[in-house]
């Protein structure tokens, strides 16, 4: 084994700025391109500071530790009218499908209810009595018997110890509470569809507001509903308690009683790194941090709290760690955005390709790329040490994106083009189907974000970033052809072969290969043109398509795009 740092002995030796000689290693690494280089501006042309702007005062004008200001890339306070409110879904649950039978523990028998009584042994009787208006139930042989406003649990024993008090031995009964009444509940107030409903009294208020509609989430409240007999209240429902603990008020609804939905309440926005953004409703004027925080179902890493609001004596915006948010007051129309905003003081680095040891690592920070190196162990006469790369999240972001926009002017360049005369029309449009037909395959690619780091004289010691997978690659033999030949393949490195020999191995180029055109793919990540390189084991041959137009402008404007798509996925894509 060896470890992949002491092989560069330069390193150990010499200043990172020495080692670098050439233009192209300076003293951090790149992701590889092919560009023409700017023209620089000669000293006299340059511009110069001014007095004036030699004279500027630096100091800040603000105190950018204090908690009022919040991260980066904060968005503009939330419009809590526009906003959903919590429990908004809550009526698509299909509770108007679930009506209830009439029986639970709770329910009192009442006038209009259907008991079966069956009775044997001694005497026989097997009989469905109604509840009379005086709530009584009529037993023959007994008489008239009380159950208005007894459960059906309690109803059992007391027609048993009715008839046992008239046929004390050899008697059995059962007794069975057959029906219920139905009753028309009113549902009014702030709800889509107020009106008369039907249920029974066992019926769950959620029953009735679903039948109506549901609140109007615009103007209902779902924390102050009202349930009204005989024009006194005789229960209220706070439906945030059900959406999160599960807990709803159980009423006997009596026909005629009414379900008052009131008007919304003062409410707040919560915003930010929550599972759902909500408008909530508050019960008071205000409401403590700590109860915002139970309502609002935290993302995991919410680590502060931005407040912004109106006050009377003018707008407030306080930034806070997430326990000291927990004492705070909040008020009607203010904003809460919770922030994952919690720097990790570590990073976690994957590596792949030929290595001995684990393939994940949690480094520090500030971990660079020389010191990580320095402590893997590599298989001896196995690892291309010399053509370590990267892999990084932020590079393929910025060549995805200078792809788009490569692709994009030139869709605006040609597509848009006018034509002088019929022959010059057709032949545009020949061109727009070329042009749409390559940025339609091109936009579906998805750059590698690879970062060259090892170069002829050393690498290049960067610092790492989360995210980052290196590459330590095998030593190889071969070498790969790809692109426009007859037949892609890899074969064995033969010392002294040019790039031509390899590709009439591979069959020649395609009628569409370029014979201009032709890459070379390093295995550190480097892409270079095939005039200016020594072939070595690991290189890839890569020919390029040949562009089938003969506008030379549109032409070069597509060879570029080509080679930019090239660098960044190691794919010749075909036109």
């Amino acid at each position: 084994m060896r470890m992949i740092w002491n092989l560069q002995r330069t390193l150990r030796t010499t200043s990172l700025a020495a080692i670098y000689t050439c233009g192209m290693l300076a003293s951090t690494a790149m992701a590889q391109s092919i560009t023409q280089s700017d023209e620089i501006l000669p000293q006299s042309e340059q511009a110069q500071p001014t007095s004036a702007e030699q004279q500027v005062d630096a100091t800040p004008r603000a105190d950018w530790t204090s908690n009022n200001y919040g991260p980066v890339g904060e968005k503009p306070k939330a419009d809590i009218e526009s906003m959903m409110p919590f429990g908004s879904n809550l009526f698509e649950g299909g509770f108007r499908s679930t009506m209830s039978e009439g029986m639970n523990s709770t329910y009192r028998i009442k006038p209009g209810d259907q008991v079966t009584v069956q009775i044997w042994g001694a005497v026989e009787l097997d009989r469905v009595m109604p509840v009379d208006a005086q709530g009584n139930i009529f037993i023959p042989s007994i008489g008239p018997l009380a159950v208005q406003g007894i459960t059906p649990g309690e109803l059992d024993a007391r027609v048993r110890q009715a008839i046992q008090g008239v046929y004390p031995d050899n008697v059995e009964v059962y007794t069975n509470l057959q029906g219920v009444q139905p009753v028309g509940i009113f549902v009014t107030g702030y709800v889509e569809s107020p009106g008369r409903y039907s249920g029974t009294p066992s019926d769950s208020a959620l029953y009735f507001l679903d039948q109506a509609g549901g609140v109007d989430n615009d103007l209902g409240s779902y924390r102050n509903i009202r349930v009204m007999r005989g024009g006194s209240e005789v229960g209220r429902i706070d439906l945030y308690d059900f959406l999160l603990t599960g807990q709803l008020p159980q009423f006997q609804f009596r026909d005629g009683d009414t379900i008052v939905v009131e008007e919304r309440g003062p409410a707040i926005a919560v915003t930010g790194d929550v599972n759902r953004e909500y408008r909530y409703e508050l019960l008071g004027n205000q409401l403590s941090g700590a109860e915002v925080t139970q309502l609002a179902r935290l993302k995991s890493g919410v680590s502060h709290v931005l407040l912004r609001g109106d006050r009377p004596t003018g707008p407030v915006a306080t930034y806070m760690p997430l326990s000291e948010f927990s004492s705070v007051n909040v008020q009607s129309g203010d904003e809460v955005l919770y922030s994952a905003d919690q720097r990790a003081e570590s990073i976690v680095v994957t590596l792949e390709g030929s290595y001995f040891g684990p393939s994940r690592y949690a480094l520090p920070r500030d971990a660079r790329l020389g010191e990580f190196l320095d402590s893997i162990s590599v298989p001896a006469d196995m690892t291309a040490v010399e053509s370590v790369s990267i892999k990084r999240e932020s590079v393929a972001a910025q060549q995805a994106e200078a792809l788009q926009e490569s692709l994009r002017r030139l869709e605006t360049t040609y597509l848009g083009a006018s034509s002088q005369t019929n022959e010059e029309a057709e032949i545009r449009v020949r061109e727009a189907e070329l042009i749409q037909k390559f940025v339609e395959r091109a936009r579906n690619l998805e750059p590698s974000g690879r970062l060259v780091v090892a170069h002829q004289d050393g690498i290049s010691d960067i610092r790492l970033q989360d995210g980052d997978v290196i590459t330590l690659p095998e030593i190889t033999d071969s070498i790969l052809i790809s692109g426009e030949v007859v037949v892609p393949q890899a074969t064995v490195y033969q010392q002294g072969q040019d790039v031509w020999d390899y590709i009439d191995s591979a069959g020649g180029l395609t009628q569409r290969g370029d014979d201009e055109n032709i890459l070379v793919v390093r295995q550190n990540g480097a892409v270079r043109n095939v005039d200016d390189i020594t072939l070595r084991p690991g290189d890839e041959i890569l020919v390029m398509p040949e562009v089938p137009t003969k506008n030379l402008q549109l032409a070069t404007s597509i060879t570029q795009i080509l080679y930019q798509i090239a660098v960044a996925t190691k794919v010749a894509l075909d036109i």
